[in-house]
């Protein structure tokens, strides 16, 4: 099989889509197809907008959840743990 002329190294690098749905966000709509009930149609499109926000605000998953842990934490960092004081 030989590589097309389109194709460059520097694409690989660009997400995965499913037509214009991201492939992470294309996930539940399979989940959806595999158990077809309203309450499952609710979930898939609310973790699709999910992730379509995510996105569009440049987070990935991994990143998103750092931030998510920094919110809880907070700004203060303790080197030595509360529980050897």
């Amino acid at each position: 099989m030989a590589f097309s002329e389109n194709t460059h190294w520097r694409d690989s690098a660009r997400p995965a889509k499913f037509f214009m749905i991201d492939a992470v966000a294309a996930f539940p709509l399979v989940l959806f197809f595999l158990h077809i009930k309203l309450w499952s149609f609710v979930v898939a499109v609310v973790a699709m907008i999910f992730f379509a926000v995510l996105r569009r605000f440049g987070f990935s998953i991994p990143v998103f959840f750092r931030l998510l842990r920094g919110i809880f934490a907070g700004p203060r960092k303790f080197s030595i743990p509360w529980w050897k004081e």
